[in-house]
């Protein structure tokens, strides 16, 4: 079994037990991914990012056809952050996943 056929089957196992949901206009069907939201991030000493977009993390066999302007709407506690979004801009990292940059619609 090559590399990314392994880490496709850990990939699947982690979405399906911890991610969260988000319906992507034009998809019938919600994609499984990995949101943050850093503002809303719990503060652990004085750690400082540069990430300052809220961002979905899902894996690069989604992101086919997805293109900047579509809405996001992540399926968590408006609390943590859920609600409707823009798609400003597609990250591939270059180990199978997608990072979604997002901003929070009005």
């Amino acid at each position: 079994m090559a590399f990314r056929e392994l880490i496709d089957d850990i990939d699947e196992a982690v979405f399906d037990t911890l991610g969260d949901s988000a319906q992507i206009e034009g998809r019938t069907e919600p994609v499984l991914g990995m949101f943050s939201a850093p503002w809303k991030q719990p503060a652990f000493g004085k750690v400082q990012t540069a990430i300052r977009e809220p961002r979905f993390e899902i894996r690069l066999k989604d992101s086919d056809g997805l293109s900047r302007g579509l809405r996001v709407t992540v399926d968590v506690p408006a609390f943590d952050g859920g609600g409707d979004y823009d798609l400003l801009q597609l990250e591939p990292n270059g180990n199978g996943l997608v990072a979604l940059i997002l901003r929070k619609r009005p």
